[in-house]
């Protein structure tokens, strides 16, 4: 009886740790820009990092093309400046509403 609850055991962690997580980091491109709108003023980073150069500031409205979900906090971003050149970098998930 042992034996057969030890193979159960080992048997569920086995498959627990060979699930795919699909919240995990990485990129999940290979789709096309999805045109979002801003509900927050934001800003545009060169990095996924808060203490990355920062490229502009994105007015709450604004239309942004989201290009990729990097991971849990950041989306790579296209977002044109009010030059009309065309910024790439990355925005805070929470600069868009649910």
């Amino acid at each position: 009886m042992r034996k057969i609850l030890l193979f159960f055991a080992a048997a569920s962690l086995a498959a627990c740790s060979t699930a795919k997580d699909d919240t995990s980091s990485g990129s999940r491109g290979g789709g096309t820009p999805v045109a979002r709108n801003t509900v927050v003023e934001c800003i545009l980073y060169d990095g996924m990092k808060k203490d990355s150069p920062q490229l502009m500031t994105v007015a709450s409205g604004m239309e942004v093309q989201v290009m990729d979900t990097v991971d849990a906090y950041f989306v790579k971003a296209r977002v044109t400046d009010p030059t009309g050149k065309a910024q790439t970098g990355f925005l805070y998930r929470s600069c868009f509403g649910r």
